[in-house]
């Protein structure tokens, strides 16, 4: 999928796709000398290492990617600290564990103290919705790598999530079965995914649209990603059989694809679709199965139940990010998630159903 309006503004996810299997066909093959202590396999949203027999560590990493830019050109630094936080923490839970740290990496074409101090304030409010600790982290002066919009505001943030889990509760997807509810939980926007693309349909970052109630693209678009580590921890410990959890982010619902077992999703009643998507939309050349395939579209988190626990499930989850819903159910047509009027795999994407 290259001749696409992602592709044209930068982004060939199909490309990124092959040079990852490239990356990942070199990186399982490390000579360790001991027994492995890896539990999950590749392309999951955080991996666990198992410490001892019943203790594992999950870990996970990300960044911010071209939100930074929109940071830099509005010359706002303090929600961007959120985003990084939440892109780790969201994908660590995935495996049922608590994250428990974040370590931050910071690059940057210029040393600015107002600055960075922005991106403090946002690591660290971040950090205390997620409940975790910032015991380290590493700043380095890349002044010939980074390049600002303007210079010399340039930088790059990313981060590392490490947590704790029981190797018999680990949530790989495993136990999904079909018959069982799809929960979708409310995004904040855009989050932190297809900033590429929504910067080339919206440019001017200055600009009030109406559909976006009087707020500035700039605004909307720096709006941070929801952090979802409370609501799924208090639904961990309640007593609901949590048989899968998907971070919506690049991809979509394809995300669900990502989860063990080998059945499908039939997604009948998606979240309603948020003002900032309908404007990309409409002022994009972008399809409608490309847009399913880049943004979250309105849902940022997606639980898998059992459908007899679905109350209980959505009662709790809400009281944390109200608009949670049941918004599809699990097939057994493996590999494939069906949305309205669409049908999309992980190799292909969407296309007309």
């Amino acid at each position: 999928m290259t001749d696409n309006a992602y592709a044209r503004a930068g982004v060939d996810t199909a490309r990124a796709e092959q040079a990852v299997t490239a990356l990942v066909d070199v990186l399982r093959h490390i000579d360790l000398g001991r027994p492995s202590r890896t539990v999950l396999g590749s392309g999951h949203y955080a991996n666990v290492l198992r410490i001892d027999d019943r203790t594992g560590i999950a870990l996970s990493t990300d960044g911010v990617g071209t939100k930074v830019i929109v940071a830099e050109q509005v010359g706002r630094f303090d929600t961007v600290g959120v985003d990084c936080i939440a892109m780790n923490v969201n994908d660590v839970i995935c495996v049922g564990a608590e994250p428990i740290a974040v370590l931050d990496y910071i690059a940057v074409e210029e040393a600015d103290p107002e600055m960075l101090r922005q991106i403090a304030e946002g690591l660290r409010a971040g950090a205390e919705q997620a409940s975790v600790e910032i015991p380290g982290g590493e700043l380095a002066q890349l002044p010939e790598l980074i390049r600002g919009h303007p210079s010399p505001r340039g930088f790059d943030l990313v981060g590392a999530c490490f947590g704790t889990v029981q190797l018999d509760a680990v949530v790989s997807g495993a136990k999904v079965r079909p018959g069982d509810a799809v929960i979708g939980i409310p995004s904040s926007g855009v989050h932190s995914n297809g900033l590429t693309l929504a910067r080339r349909a919206l440019p001017s970052l200055h600009e009030r649209p109406a559909e976006l109630g009087g707020a500035t693209v700039g605004e909307t678009l720096l709006e941070p990603t929801v952090i979802y580590v409370r609501a799924i921890t208090e639904l961990l410990g309640s007593g609901v059989d949590v048989r899968g959890l998907a971070h919506i982010t690049s991809g979509g619902l394809l995300n669900l694809l990502r989860l063990e077992a080998a059945v499908g999703y039939d997604i009948d009643g998606p979240l309603p679709r948020l003002p900032v998507f309908e404007l990309i939309a409409a002022r994009s050349r972008a399809s409608e199965a490309e847009l399913l395939e880049v943004f979250n579209m309105g849902c940022g988190f997606c639980v898998v139940v059992p459908d007899d626990q679905t109350d209980v499930a959505v009662e709790l989850l809400d009281s944390h990010h109200g608009g949670t819903a049941v918004i599809g159910h699990v097939t057994d047509e493996a590999g494939v998630v069906r949305l309205p009027g669409l049908v999309g795999r992980a190799d292909t994407g969407f296309s007309s159903a």
